[in-house]
């Protein structure tokens, strides 16, 4: 989630930090001066207006608006004092930037955390008529690295923020990792419970009213991956397979280093949770993600009807390497999160938000074509592949693999396979753009395949810098950074022994967010 290495922390810290603002600061003052439309920045992913940016932090929908949050250092490329910088957007994608809501004080950095609805007013907080915001985040003391859980209140809709005389509302037990609460009210308890992650495990504390805070129970030191400290949990419950009658629990992990392919990512696990104890019975997790370039990612509160995931575009290995010259980081696309059975187990499905298809355009179409070596290369003259969503069905036949690859003018290549007889999918970005930055990223990340499957469904999302790949409606799921400065022109699908067949093949540009129309 962050390096513990400090920057400028006395000097900052000593003028408290009344200096540090942002680039453009406030409601987009002035959207005429700048494009956004540099080499690798996003078009329809959320990425700061200017330097750096990591963890989504507070996200909470409100009055119709989705809020986000996000760990922000508005004065340089690299990770420094944190900030909580904000956005709002009501369909998820056209966001409206605000100015910082939390800075660093005397208690120390604004690290990760959540946001709720009081709407009850448990904590006395409100004033009028609105049920007022509640941020709840971690104070990160940067001369001896203690970290504290506290927090501040927005009365106007979260546009201004004021924190709590009280802080900090959780103490440090004298653990040095103690971060990141996640919190919700839990019905059936009438109470708040908040998920914190301690170093090697998470905690669960209880609350009437946000402010006093009693430790329920604990969970992990024996269970999941341990490579790295754990960060960011979140607790939600889930139907399974749709049936509201059958709900479960899901809390997602967030571990760097750790993850199946090397340096941050993301497990989860699924059991029970009765107010005070969550129980996974068979201590067994499984990731969200298999791609290099998700982590730290949670929910939003209060989000109507569907429970709505993002995380971080980035990996801790090479994150403040990644050539980028005036911004730094990126959010991954929105994902619906839902509980299905998948071989006799519950498991975890991510799908894009439904807003990113008012985003885009079919402009080519291909049905019923036969798959071997070199069947199919189409080269794409008048459309741009840098913003776009590819979308295939097909059988596998008796195909033995089935390779997808996509090159552009200057002979990069990005490749995507799916291996029978190894059950594996991969994504090979060794000679898809930009790499010499750092010698972990020019990488073939894989991910396991419960089975070989008769048909294959997939949806790959392109913007300049990245790709998503979504597998048999979000089964399995694989997002990477890349850094192609040419577009891909060329898609190439074949076998390299065996045949399948190619039912249908659309591809979809999709249209920048950075309207001016949307800035004002």
């Amino acid at each position: 989630m962050r390096n513990i290495i400090v920057l400028l922390a006395a000097t900052i810290l000593a003028v408290g930090f009344s200096s540090c603002k942002e680039e453009g600061e406030g409601k987009d003052k002035d959207p005429a001066r700048k494009s956004f439309n540099e080499v690798y920045r996003p078009q329809y992913h959320f990425s700061p207006r200017a330097h750096w940016m990591n963890d989504p932090n507070g996200m909470v929908y409100y009055e119709g608006e989705y809020h986000l949050f996000f760990q922000h250092f508005p004065q340089a490329l690299q990770w420094g004092p944190m900030h909580w910088g904000h956005a709002t957007a009501e369909d998820l994608f056209h966001w409206d930037r605000h100015k910082i809501a939390l800075y660093p004080d005397s208690l120390g950095y604004i690290f990760s955390g959540s946001a709720v609805v009081d709407n009850n007013n448990t904590t006395g907080f409100k004033s009028g008529d609105d049920a007022p915001l509640v941020a709840i985040f971690t104070h990160h003391d940067p001369d001896n690295s203690k970290e504290v859980q506290s927090i501040a209140y927005s009365r106007d809709g979260g546009e201004s923020w004021s924190k709590y005389q009280g802080n900090p509302v959780i103490k440090n037990p004298g653990i040095e990792d103690f971060r990141d609460p996640k919190v919700f009210w839990h019905k059936p308890t009438a109470r708040w419970i908040m998920t914190l992650a301690a170093g090697d495990h998470v905690r669960f504390y209880s609350s009437p009213d946000l402010k006093e805070w009693k430790l329920e129970s604990t969970f992990g030191k024996n269970a999941g991956a341990h490579g790295g400290v754990w960060e960011c949990p979140d607790l939600f419950p889930l139907p399974l397979d749709g049936d509201e009658q059958n709900k479960k629990w899901v809390l997602l992990v967030s571990t760097n280093p750790g993850a199946p392919n090397g340096g941050s990512g993301t497990q989860y696990f699924v059991g029970r949770f009765d107010g005070h104890r969550f129980d996974n019975q068979t201590q067994k997790h499984r990731w969200i993600d298999y791609g290099s370039d998700n982590y730290a990612g949670v929910t939003w509160s209060n989000a109507p009807e569907r429970r709505l995931f993002m995380g971080w575009m980035n990996n801790w290995t090479y994150a403040e390497q990644i050539p980028t010259s005036t911004w730094r980081g990126a959010m991954t696309l929105p994902r619906r999160l839902s509980l299905q059975t998948v071989h006799g187990q519950p498991r975890l499905i991510s799908q894009p938000a439904r807003e990113v298809g008012d985003l885009g355009q079919r402009v080519f179409s291909l049905e019923a074509k036969k798959l071997s070596e070199n069947s199919l290369n189409k080269e794409f003259v008048d459309i741009d592949l840098r913003e776009a969503k590819i979308s295939l069905d097909m059988a596998t036949g008796n195909a033995t693999d089935i390779i997808l690859r996509l090159t552009n003018k200057e002979g990069r290549a990005l490749e995507l396979g799916f291996e029978k007889q190894e059950k594996e999918l991969y994504l090979d970005r060794r000679d898809a753009g930009v790499d010499s930055f750092h010698q972990a990223f020019p990488k073939i990340h894989t991910a396991p395949l419960t089975q070989w499957p008769d048909q294959l469904n997939l949806e790959i999302y392109l913007d300049r810098s990245s790709v998503e790949l979504f597998v048999n409606g979000g089964e399995r799921v694989m997002t990477d950074r890349i850094f192609n400065k040419k577009a891909f022109s060329r898609l190439e699908i074949f076998t390299s022994s065996g045949t399948a067949r190619l039912e249908k093949l659309e591809v979809s540009e999709i249209k920048s967010v950075w309207s001016k129309e949307k800035m004002n």
